[in-house]
């Protein structure tokens, strides 16, 4: 591209899985789409996590409104694509390990078929047929047919792919280093490589979201909450499910600032065992943590004994676009007429990424939303209210 401005209909900022997936369905809607990333495709966070698909993991609310319909896409009209990504109907084991932490899990189940969750009680004798390798010392667990994986860098990769087939260009290695202005509105992206025209800037660049926010002048509170996870050399079958401990809920829940772990367990199509996780607001910081990593493995020996003389080959980090109030920002921005954002997942993002898209083409293109989208709205009360306390 030279420095001569290129017009697009649609200029998504951002080619991690969110991204990805909003320019999909953009030129699925007939808009000519750029991308734009600032370093390689699937750089960022969606390069760093596990690719999970959850339901189980969200109180009733729009945040698992917003999962049940993207796990409805996932199952219904995107199950063609399934082997391009890996999609798996793996289902997930959520297990409780003590009797207040049974009774706190059979609460949330209650919450969550009001909702429309499918989850089954798992008596304790028909754990070992779920998952023979898991520990008998635990005081329940509940099984979640609608927890699915993907591969994320996969999932990224062949999105882009398909949107590029629909007409999409790509562009990598091209930071945005400014918005382009007429009054208040946003039209179009100013980069290294050129000015790029266009009535709609999405922001997709997740944990990066605030900064891209601030060049309109713009208050958008999404964080970096580092998290680790550890990957073991490649196994017989011995995880069959999603397995995370009870309180995995709790901690994406919270708004501590401190370092949280919670177990979170699953295997990958090459036999490797994914182990996670942790949560900590430590900014960017890349270091490791031995801590951390530690703390993680602890916990999820207490889980699987089994895995006590297994290797661990390596571990990787990424940061989650975190939201104070634990709902993501999708939808127009009135503060800057022009600007969209979908942000701030935090650990969601992979699961919801597609449901987001569709819902802000179906915004962008003037048509009904399947959800209100008013409680992830960019000028939310609850939002702008906890970045200011």
């Amino acid at each position: 591209m030279s420095a001569a401005r290129v017009a697009a209909d649609v200029v998504v900022i951002g080619a991690g899985a969110v991204g990805a997936a909003v320019a999909w369905y953009a030129t699925r809607a007939g808009l000519s789409v750029t991308v734009v990333e600032r370093g390689a495709i699937v750089s960022g966070s969606s390069s760093a996590c596990e690719g999970n698909l959850l339901v189980s993991d969200k109180e009733a609310g729009p945040e698992l409104d917003l999962a049940l319909y993207s796990h409805d896409l996932w199952a219904g009209e995107l199950l063609e694509y399934r082997e391009l990504w890996e999609f798996d109907f793996k289902g997930g084991l959520v297990v409780a390990s003590t009797d207040a932490g049974q009774a706190g899990l059979a609460e949330l189940t209650v919450r969550q078929r009001a909702a429309g969750v499918v989850v089954d009680d798992v008596p304790l004798t028909e754990v070992p047929t779920l998952e023979p390798h898991l520990t008998r010392d635990i005081a329940g667990a509940a099984y979640y047919p609608q927890d699915c994986q993907v591969q994320p860098v996969l999932l990224a990769a062949h999105l882009l792919r398909m949107a590029r087939e629909g007409g999409a260009t790509v562009l990598t290695d091209t930071p945005v280093t400014g918005l382009v202005r007429s009054g208040d509105a946003v039209t179009g992206v100013v980069t290294g490589r050129g000015t790029i025209a266009a009535p709609i800037v999405v922001n997709c660049a997740g944990a990066w979201a605030g900064e891209v926010a601030a060049l309109a002048g713009i208050s958008m509170p999404v964080f970096p909450r580092r998290g680790f996870v550890l990957v073991t050399e490649p196994l017989p079958p011995t995880v069959f499910h999603k397995v995370y401990a009870g309180e995995y809920v709790a901690s994406t829940q919270s708004s501590d600032a401190g370092l949280q772990t919670s177990t979170v367990i699953e295997s990958t199509r090459g036999g490797t065992v994914l182990i996670g996780s942790s949560r900590e607001r430590v900014g960017f910081d890349r270091a490791p943590s031995l801590p951390a990593i530690r703390e993680i493995a602890a916990k999820a020996l207490r889980l699987y004994p089994a895995l006590r003389e297994v290797s661990v080959m390596r571990s990787y980090l990424g940061f989650r676009p975190y939201c104070l109030d634990h709902l993501p920002v999708i939808g127009d921005d009135p503060r800057a007429p022009g600007l969209w954002h979908a942000a701030g997942h935090e650990g969601a993002g992979i699961g919801l990424s597609v449901g987001t898209a569709k819902l802000l083409v179906q915004a962008m293109t003037g048509a009904p939303t399947d959800l209100d989208l008013t409680p992830f709205a960019a000028d939310r009360a609850t939002l702008q209210e906890v970045a200011h306390a």
